[in-house]
């Protein structure tokens, strides 16, 4: 990337000196297509849906593996809501095998009066790359005739503008430096002043470091790890971690709340070949205090789940397998007993939440008493828009959830099921953003 702009800078160079000696006037100079996703994790809304499993959201959550599908008819059309009017320079659309052969790409300032900057009729699916101009808030894909009997769909909707690569939370990622090994890791602090930066320090297989000291961290191939956080001293009970496993050209990796919570985290893993999915707790949530999450948690779980925000206040909110309350013995020993029993299963309260003994082997199962669907059809254990509605269920998990990037998170030990958490995976990584919150 510095051999290209060096050589556009020289050959601009040249240009311009030569239109000197000619006495011609200096043309203005176009401004770079930015390379960050100006619709990553925006409101996005649809003319119609496939099923619930199919949301207008997903084409825009940054994951290739999750899409937007619309109903089986034209015309149909996806809009996304960039937050304020925008240079619009690139569109790039991931199509799933449904695509649109007829499209239009259009803004609006208002989300009603629209004007086209790109039109095809001729589309063959795929991945397509549009270079285009227009200005506007809001942005949709316009789809007037299917390529296929099944809907529009697509795996993602990306949106390139000429603000560059720069974002608030995330920070410049055009600065980061190249890894010599498998992908480069940058710590930020967005503890919101709480802490310097001499102050925020991460550990990972023996080295210890603050960002002031060192930002960055050349991850090489490993067979698993956790990077740890904390803060004020590198012993400081405010502590944290993120876990992954890193092969020689991929890397899979997690934020959890599985153990408890300790710190603000989240995590945005960027490949080369455009990949760029964040997870981990939603910006709102770093910005506000510390008291104010404890609080907020207070506020949102039922009672029983009251005390995991007053045990170990102000350092962590423990999962409910880290409580004896949920533990033989304990006040809310036999929480979750009649339940997992109604569904056949013989566990304490400890097992469901810990996902042991009875439950080690029975991912599905775990996840369905956790959730509270084990009473429905095995169909619908992996429907969202069925869990946590009723108790017994777990509210500590449900809460993260709730205040998750995506609604993603990762609250007990087969959370993984169904695609509900916080784990990503992809080849070719180039970084890993970690946020540290307070």
């Amino acid at each position: 990337m510095k051999t290209r702009n060096l050589a556009a800078a020289l050959s601009a160079f040249t240009l311009l000196a030569a239109g000197a000696m000619a006495g011609a006037p200096r043309p203005a100079e176009a401004a770079a297509c930015g390379t960050a996703n100006a619709a990553l994790n925006r409101p996005a809304t649809a003319s119609s849906v496939e099923s619930g499993a199919f949301p207008a959201s997903a084409a825009v959550d940054g994951n290739t593996g999750t899409r937007w599908s619309s109903a089986f008819s034209d015309p149909q059309w996806l809009r996304v809501d960039l937050g304020a009017a925008k240079s619009i320079c690139r569109v790039v659309l991931r199509w799933e095998a449904a695509y649109s052969r007829a499209f239009q790409i259009q803004v609006s300032d208002d989300g009603s009066a629209w004007t086209s900057i790109y039109t095809t009729s001729t589309a063959t699916g795929g991945t397509q790359t549009l270079d285009v101009t227009g200005t506007g808030r809001y942005l949709r894909m316009y789809g007037t005739a299917r390529g296929t009997g099944y809907g529009h769909s697509l795996w993602e909707f990306a949106v390139h503008t000429t603000e560059g690569s720069s974002d608030p939370f995330w920070g410049d990622t055009s600065t980061i430096p190249p890894a010599r090994n498998v992908l480069m890791v940058k710590v930020l602090n967005r503890t919101n002043g709480q802490y310097s930066d001499d102050q925020v320090f991460w550990s990972y297989n023996g080295q210890v470091h603050s960002i002031a000291e060192q930002p960055y961290f050349d991850m090489p191939a490993n067979t698993a790890g956790r990077m740890y956080f904390h803060l004020g001293s590198p012993t400081s009970r405010y502590n944290d971690f993120i876990e992954f496993t890193v092969g020689p050209g991929v890397f899979n990796g997690n934020t959890t709340r599985v153990d408890g919570f300790g710190l603000k985290l989240a995590m945005r893993l960027h490949a080369h070949d455009g990949y760029d999915v964040a997870v981990g707790e939603e910006q709102n949530i770093f910005q506000e205090s510390r008291a104010a999450t404890f609080q907020r948690f207070i506020d949102e779980v039922p009672a029983e789940f009251d005390h995991l925000a007053q045990v170990e206040a102000p350092y962590r909110i423990p999962s409910p397998g880290n409580s004896s309350a949920f533990r033989p013995g304990g006040a809310y020993a036999n929480y979750f007993t009649a339940y997992a029993a109604s569904a056949g299963v013989s566990a304490t309260t400890a097992e469901v939440t810990g996902c042991a003994g009875p439950l080690a082997e029975r991912p599905g199962m775990c996840a369905a008493l956790n959730r509270h669907v084990a009473g429905l059809p095995e169909s619908q254990w992996s429907d969202p828009s069925q869990f946590y509605r009723a108790a017994p269920a777990n509210y500590y998990a449900r809460f993260w959830h709730d205040h998750a990037i995506n609604k993603l998170a990762y609250g007990f030990p087969y959370d993984d099921y169904a695609d509900q958490s916080s784990f990503i995976s992809h080849g070719n990584p180039q970084y890993l953003l970690v946020a540290v919150g307070w």
